[in-house]
Parts: C-alpha cells; sequence; structure tokens
C-alpha cells in the first residue's frame, strides 16, 4: 500500500484517495505481477475515488500458493472451531467500531448513503459474522453412528482453499458473508471483490488479520473478469463460492463442473410480491415500493413483480406510486435522497432500455422513471411503475437490476401462485394478507429460497439461497456453514466402542 493512502476516511470531495499499488497475499503487502491498474469513480458524482492493482493470472497462483501453504500448515484448519468463531466475533466488533471509516469508503464506491449502508450492508454483515461465529460454536464437528458394521465416526472437515468472488452492489456485507463461514470452517481463502468496488475489501482484509486470522489464510486480488477466471480454473483451489449475475453464474458452474470442483453460486432474482385481497394497502404500500426499490433495485432479492388481485388493482397502484415518488434520487450527502445512483452509467442505459421494451410491449408507465434533474454527475434514475404488464414480458422475466416494478393482475389466488413460479428464478418473495395462517399455506406452494409474510429479511441464522437459475447451495446458518466443509466416514472395527 503506498503512504498515499488515507488511512482516515476518504475524501470523497477529491481532495485526497484510497490508491493502492500492492495487494494483500498471504498477510502481507506485495508488488503485483501486473501492471494494469483499476480506476474507481464515484457512481454519486463521478469523482475518482482511488486505483487498486489489476491482478492477473501470476497473481492469482502467488495467492493460491499462500493461501495452499497455509492450509496445509494447519495454522488456521487445526485451530479449535471456538478459537476460529472468537476471530470471527471479534471482526464484526471491529467492523462496528470503525463504521465511520468503513462507511465513507463503500458509499464512495458504490454511491449509497451511509444509512443504506448501516441498514443493509453493515448489520446484516456483522450479523452473519456473528451467526457463522455462534454456527461453529454449535456444530457437530464430530459424531458417532452405529450402522451395519458397528461404529462409524462422522468427521467434518474444511473443504480447503476457497476461491471467493463478490459482486459489487452490498460489498461489505458480501465480503462478511463469504469470509465469515469459510474462516469459521477452517479454509484457506482468496478473494476476488468486484472491480467496481475493490479498496473496501483491502480495508476488511486488514481487520481480519488484526483480529486474529493468520498470515496465509487470507489474500485479496483485485481484478476483473480474467483474474476471476483464474481463480476458477486454479488447480489448487477445492472450492469456489460466487455472488454475481446468473450468467456469469452459469460459466463459473461449468468451469466447476469440468474440474469436479465444489461450488455455490448465489445469483440472479425476479422476485414476487403477492398482495392477496384482504390486506391493508395503507398499511403495506410503503413496504411494497421498498422491497422493490431498495438499493436502486440493484439487489437479487428486489421483489420487482407486485402480483395484486384485479378487484383492487387501482388502488394499490395508487398507494404504490404515491410510496415510490417518496423514494428520490440524491448522493449520499443528500439526507432527503432515498436511492443512489445506478453503478455505471452501462448499467444505467441497460435500465432504460428495459423501461423501453416495456413501452413497446404494451405495458403502461403509471410512474415514468426518468434522469432526474440536478444530478447530471451521477447515473441516477427515478422509479418506474409500470401497470398493464403480463408476465411473459421481459419486464417481468428479466432481472433488470435498477428502479424499475411490474405490477401484475391475477383474479384467483392459484393464477398468483402460477405466475410467481412462473419464472427462471426462485431466490425470494412475499405474501402480504391479514391471514398469517393463510400466507404461510400460499408460501408452501412458491418455487423460491426465501420468503416473508408482511415483510421481508434474510436472516443470518436461517439458509439464504435459490431454487432454478438463482444458484445452487445455501449461504447463512449451519448451512453456510456445512457448504465449506467435506464429510469424512471412519469404519471402526467390529465390537469396538470409541471413547467419547
Amino acid at each position: 500500500m503506498t503512504d498515499t493512502v488515507d488511512t482516515a476516511a476518504p475524501d470523497t470531495a477529491g481532495t485526497g484517495s484510497y490508491d493502492y499499488d500492492k495487494l494483500y497475499i498471504g498477510g502481507q503487502w506485495e508488488a503485483p505481477h501486473s501492471t494494469d491498474v483499476l480506476e474507481v469513480f464515484s457512481p454519486a458524482t463521478g469523482e475518482r475515488v482511488g486505483s487498486a492493482p489489476h491482478g492477473d493470472a501470476t497473481d492469482v497462483d502467488t495467492a493460491v500458493a499462500a493461501a495452499r501453504a497455509a492450509f496445509d500448515s494447519g495454522v488456521w484448519a487445526d485451530k479449535t472451531p471456538a478459537e476460529r468463531a472468537d476471530v470471527i466475533a471479534k471482526v464484526a466488533d471491529l467492523i462496528d467500531a470503525r463504521m465511520g471509516v468503513i462507511g465513507s469508503l463503500v458509499s464512495a464506491e458504490m454511491g449509497a448513503s451511509q444509512m443504506d449502508i448501516a441498514t443493509l450492508q453493515q448489520l446484516p454483515g456483522t450479523g452473519v459474522l456473528r451467526a457463522y461465529a455462534e454456527a461453529a460454536r454449535e456444530y457437530p464437528w464430530v459424531e458417532y453412528r452405529t450402522g451395519l458394521f458397528g461404529q462409524t465416526k462422522i468427521q467434518r472437515e474444511a473443504v480447503g482453499v476457497v476461491g471467493a468472488i463478490t459482486a459489487w452492489n452490498v460489498p461489505l456485507f458480501l465480503l462478511c458473508n463469504k469470509l465469515g463461514p469459510a474462516l469459521a470452517a477452517g479454509c484457506s481463502v482468496v478473494l476476488k471483490p468486484a472491480p467496481e468496488t475493490p479498496l473496501s475489501a483491502f480495508v476488511l482484509c486488514e481487520i481480519f488479520s488484526e483480529a486474529g486470522v493468520p498470515d496465509g489464510v487470507l489474500s485479496v486480488v483485485t481484478g476483473g473478469v480474467e483474474t476471476g477466471k483464474a481463480l476458477v480454473n486454479h488447480p489448487q483451489v477445492d472450492k469456489i463460492t460466487f455472488t454475481g449475475s446468473t450468467a456469469a453464474g452459469r460459466a463459473i458452474g461449468a468451469a466447476c463442473g469440468e474440474q469436479l470442483k465444489r461450488c455455490s453460486l448465489e445469483l440472479g432474482g425476479k422476485s414476487a410480491a403477492i398482495v392477496l385481497d384482504d390486506a391493508n394497502i395503507d398499511e403495506i404500500a410503503g413496504m411494497l415500493a421498498f422491497y422493490g426499490l431498495f438499493n436502486n433495485g440493484q439487489a437479487c432479492v428486489a421483489q420487482t413483480r407486485i402480483l395484486v388481485p384485479r378487484a383492487r388493482r387501482d388502488e394499490i397502484v395508487e398507494a404504490v406510486i404515491a410510496a415510490a415518488k417518496t423514494m428520490t434520487p440524491g448522493v449520499p450527502s443528500d439526507p432527503e435522497a432515498k436511492l443512489g445512483p445506478l453503478i455505471t452509467s452501462k448499467q444505467r442505459d441497460k435500465v432504460e432500455n428495459y423501461i423501453r421494451l416495456g413501452k413497446e410491449a404494451g405495458a403502461t408507465p403509471a410512474l415514468d422513471g426518468s434522469r432526474p434533474e440536478g444530478l447530471d454527475s451521477g447515473y441516477f434514475l427515478s422509479p418506474t411503475v409500470f401497470t398493464g404488464v403480463t408476465n411473459d414480458m421481459a419486464i417481468a422475466q428479466e432481472e433488470i437490476f435498477g428502479p424499475v416494478l411490474s405490477v401484475i393482475d391475477y383474479d384467483t389466488v392459484e393464477e398468483a401462485i402460477d405466475i410467481a413460479n412462473d419464472s427462471e428464478y426462485g431466490l425470494a418473495g412475499a405474501i402480504w394478507t391479514a391471514d398469517v395462517e393463510r400466507g404461510l399455506e400460499i408460501a408452501s406452494k412458491i418455487r423460491t429460497g426465501t420468503l416473508g409474510i408482511n415483510w421481508y429479511a434474510i436472516d443470518p441464522s436461517s439458509p439464504f439461497g435459490g431454487y432454478k437459475n438463482s444458484g445452487i447451495g445455501r449461504e447463512n446458518g449451519k448451512e453456510g456453514l456445512e457448504s465449506y466443509l467435506e464429510h469424512k466416514s471412519i469404519i471402526l472395527p467390529m465390537g469396538y466402542t470409541p471413547q467419547v
């Protein structure tokens, strides 16, 4: 790290920046093999935030070698689960203590407000770390079973070296949700953060080191697509964990399948919020808009399809539009702003193209979003709410990752269930009703990995993941920890009684 790095909060006014000219490999700052550089600019202001090395295959190889050596040495894997849990819990405490610095940097990288970072990244990020620490303490690492031949010892062991690749939309949370379970399991990790938000990863890895993760166990190699491919294809990487687009997930899954390499894929979504005929619209309209538009729609769990009973469509649309109008875009320093920018100009163009496609398909923009005046320096869009949407339209089937809601009418609950399930995705969703038991009955028929009744959240202690093209595997809770473990059966001699 150069001596120009500001170790206090980054200056988003342009008078300072985070500039890294080294990679964090094996607990040390190392000069990269690559001479290419990632330049980071704020999507909210266009101002320069900093830079990081654009690591290449040689840099990945160096990091993987350090991770392999650390894992094979047992410096981390041989610690007790409780010892690893203590370190991970300490990381959560350090993040909370330093959120001034961390939050400012994350805000500069991705344009979110400090409030959004606190609620959508810090709270769930430290929550999953503490939940993984607790899971490690409680998990049955060793058990004995009586079978056909007598006693068998079942032993759970770390999968080995993990390559973790994260997205840019909630970088703090995603880093915690990859590093927490991998380290709790005893693995070594090479992390490749998204090229749009690489700088916060360096700050976070130093916190893991300070908390007690030994040298060699954690490395960060920043870079783009080719860097990620080098990590996925490295023969000494035992498992890949990835959060990002379904298209990229398919490519990673195919590569891992070719190598018979373990992988976990947390991918896209096109989730449905099913409003039942007994729902109190005045009470829920704000939440319907929020769960579709939070983080400017740049969330895999965003509930961008709102399914409404035809007889109540007009009142629901009116209430949702009123709520969406209050979610105004603005720069992170604006206390009145409710939405940040889209991450890049390319992403904004993509969202605007979907809005055009919706209009061409016959949907009505009851609230027609646009580029707001006075925010020309960033990639902002105000919300769009479409009515007259049928579920076969592109805006109802494809993940837009922007502030666009599609209201879809239904006549019967059975039709609503069919519409919700008529998707290549199955990640999240919610059911809005005055009758919780009725909501639970409907939830059992929705093909999606997580659902909420009259709200939605990702619980740190409960499994999170998707059906269908929303991914493979689960994160959070003991299921998330278990995805980083191998199960070994040791058959004991017949008649032998183990000393437990």
